[in-house]
């Protein structure tokens, strides 16, 4: 099992858009086999940075996650309205 940390910080005035974005992926993920868990929050000093929490039952389900029709279209949409990113992924 692995857990994956991507945490994002959003240009201003993206993040409304952002958060619907993700509201796609997290229900489409969630559906995905191998997927324990995967979850948005939202950063309470700061609404512009956005993290997603994510609970695999191993690496190669988090690979195959990377390659779905969801995460291959809205991902790319997303990082356009970011200023910067960070993933961790941890066992």
């Amino acid at each position: 099992m692995i857990k994956v940390v991507a945490k994002s910080l959003i240009k201003d005035n993206e993040v409304e858009k952002v958060i619907n974005l993700y509201d796609e992926l997290v229900k489409k993920t969630r559906q995905e086999e191998g997927c324990i868990s995967y979850e948005l929050f939202q950063d309470i000093n700061n609404e512009n940075i956005l993290t997603i929490v994510e609970q695999w039952e191993s690496e190669e389900h988090f690979e195959a996650h990377k390659k779905t029709e969801h995460f291959t279209r809205i991902v790319p949409q997303i990082s356009d309205k970011r200023i910067s990113s960070e993933i961790n992924i941890i066992e």
